[in-house]
């Protein structure tokens, strides 16, 4: 009985990990090809 109890547990932290985790908004820095161009640009 205490098994299932610990997969039950395990399961939904499981499943609330996962969402909270396809909730976050992921950023991505620019490519670094850009980033060159903006800075000899401005000189």
């Amino acid at each position: 009985m205490i098994s299932i109890m610990i997969v039950l547990v395990v399961l939904v932290l499981s499943v609330l990990t996962i969402n909270k985790g396809y909730d976050y908004k992921h950023t991505i820095d620019p490519p670094a090809e850009n980033v060159a161009e903006e800075k000899s640009g401005e000189k």
